[in-house]
């Protein structure tokens, strides 16, 4: 999973480490996660998640072959 879609959570976390427990960080953090999660993109097809982990590119939802030269 890429980092940058947490970089909006781990630039909060920062900016005020510190300042709250332990456990009113957790939850902040949760809540930023949640926020976060609504400009994510959905799987339209989770039955390809393994191609896409493996690391396969897609343009279009079709599958990109490389052809080697």
């Amino acid at each position: 999973m890429s980092t940058a879609k947490f970089s909006a959570v781990r630039l909060r976390t920062d900016k005020v480490r510190g300042c709250f427990s332990a456990t009113t960080v957790i939850t902040m953090a949760f809540k930023l996660c949640e926020c976060a999660e609504k400009r994510w993109l959905r799987l339209h097809c989770p039955e390809r998640l393994a191609e896409v982990i493996k690391g396969v590119k897609f343009v279009n939802g079709i599958e990109k072959k490389w052809i080697a030269a």
